[in-house]
């Protein structure tokens, strides 16, 4: 199936998304999409498939022209999309999941229940993938349920299939998995649209790029044919020195603590320190327990034992209002189901964990809010019309910038980030490096959990590596390397 897309254009009410875009998808080849968050691209994807109608512009499938009602009809045509926000029901199984809207049913109508699990058990084989089949998905890592997605695509057959971010919660073992299974369906003459914000996997997996800015489609090229550094200075209209600014904060004395923190089946007698002013960076396979350690920490989940110490004193962390008081904020990898309140503003949003700061006689002082929450809007460049703006409306990367700039306005003492990059482009993963080392330059610990082995290496002063709940080891920034760290986080002594 070939795709061609000719003069895409579109708006939302004065928001001009889509200003004229040219892209062409051919069988058989992975075709990266790149550009900044808010460039276009899930947009132009999202009218491919149907959700939207462009304003202008016409689809061509295999010279025909084509226009879908709904993304189930471009499903059904063969075009499959696996989004960046996964679209599972939390509610419902492995199983249910994976068949929603799609159930196979026997000859007397009823659902074939035997057949759908044997399909699924086939296809999380084939993705390297072990998971409960009548595991409920609210249960799940966010990476595992990213794997839901992908085994989601692979059932459909799809012709085309669209990719957004498919790796970002996904550790090195699964994404090279990834890799062999993008490789598979090339040789079937399936088409990928790869859209992701890491430079190494679109050098390592695509055939073309194409880049968009601004909604506009500036270039397309083989991959063989571009360079890195060309492609990032296509895609923020200027060079960018390097990905991970120069930290020079100094290293003081101990802010934080765990000792021998436990949580039953999910970690293990876990011992770490961070000091003020440094970056510690936490490493380790997808499930070996880096999330459920912070989460513990911050009193989303309980602890079954172990010690808590800020400033070498002992606190204890019943909730996470008890770690926001004592000075402790957290971003969490799912923004969207944690981190933020959608159907609120930005001002909302930031301001909330600091809302008593702007009370006076028992009166939100509005003016003041605003200038904190339009500071910290400028600061982290949030691209928006107005602090007052639904936050379910801005870009992945923007939302990223709305839940760190609340904890910031907390003045947190020590600041958890998992994930904090998940999504977020080029432009903006430094625009977040350079905030960190601001940070750690006022004396902010800061914990950095991270798929990401180039960050993890470029960003932290210390890594800690996770193996199955337990601490497996700790590298300073000058001895690290991925295989050191990879040797580590599998176990390999």
């Amino acid at each position: 199936m070939e795709v061609v897309m000719n003069g895409i254009t579109k708006s939302f009410g004065t928001n001009y998304v889509l200003r004229g875009v040219d892209f062409t998808i051919k069988a058989g080849e992975v075709h990266a999409l790149m550009g900044e968050n808010g460039a276009g691209k899930s947009t132009l994807m999202n009218i491919l498939t149907g959700l939207h109608k462009p304003d202008a512009g016409e689809i061509l499938i295999d010279g025909n022209q084509k226009q879908f009602d709904s993304p189930k009809e471009a499903e059904k045509f063969g075009l499959s999309f696996i989004h960046q926000e996964m679209n599972t029901w939390p509610e419902m199984t492995v199983v249910e999941n994976l068949f929603l809207g799609n159930e196979i049913k026997n000859a007397i109508g009823w659902l074939d229940n035997n057949k759908m699990r044997a399909l699924a058990d086939e296809t999380f084989r084939e993705l390297g993938v072990t998971l409960d089949l009548d595991e409920e998905v609210k249960n799940l890592s966010v990476g595992q349920q990213q794997m839901i997605e992908i085994a989601k695509s692979l059932l459909s057959d799809g012709e085309v299939i669209i990719m957004d971010e498919p790796t970002a919660a996904l550790t090195e073992r699964e994404i090279e998995v990834l890799f062999r299974i993008i490789q598979n369906l090339k040789e079937k003459n399936v088409a990928i649209i790869y859209i992701s914000h890491r430079m190494e996997e679109i050098f390592k997996i695509s055939d073309r790029i194409t880049v968009m800015r601004d909604g506009v489609s500036v270039d397309t090229k083989r991959t063989a044919d571009t360079t890195n550094d060309e492609v990032v200075r296509k895609m923020v209209g200027r060079d960018l020195a390097d990905y991970y600014p120069a930290k020079t904060s100094t290293i003081g004395a101990v802010v934080f603590e765990a000792k021998q923190l436990s949580s039953e089946r999910k970690f293990q007698d876990v011992s770490f320190q961070v000091k003020a002013g440094e970056i510690v960076g936490f490493s380790g396979l997808m499930g070996a327990g880096r999330t459920e350690i912070m989460r513990s920490i911050f009193g989303i989940d309980p602890l079954d034992g172990g010690e808590i110490f800020l400033e070498d004193k002992k606190i204890t962390i019943s909730d996470p209002n008890d770690a926001i008081r004592q000075g402790i904020g957290f971003l969490t990898e799912n923004r969207k189901e944690e981190g933020l309140i959608l159907d609120y503003s930005i001002s909302e949003n930031i301001s909330l964990p600091s809302i008593d700061g702007f009370r006076k006689n028992g009166l939100i002082d509005t003016q003041a809010e605003k200038d904190f929450v339009e500071l910290l809007m400028e600061r982290l460049q949030v691209k928006a019309e107005g602090c007052e703006d639904i936050v379910s409306g801005l870009s992945g990367g923007n939302q990223q910038k709305v839940v760190l700039a609340k904890w910031i306005g907390i003045g947190s003492k020590v600041l958890i980030l998992d994930e904090p990059t998940r999504g977020v482009d080029v432009g903006a993963k430094r625009e977040i490096y350079q905030l960190m080392n601001e940070l750690a330059d006022r004396g902010v610990a800061i914990i950095m959990v991270s798929s990401d082995l180039p960050e993890v290496l470029g960003v932290s002063d210390r890594i800690v590596v996770v193996h199955e709940g337990k601490i497996s080891g700790e590298l300073q920034r000058g001895e690290a390397t991925e295989e050191k760290i990879m040797k580590l986080a599998t176990g390999v002594m």
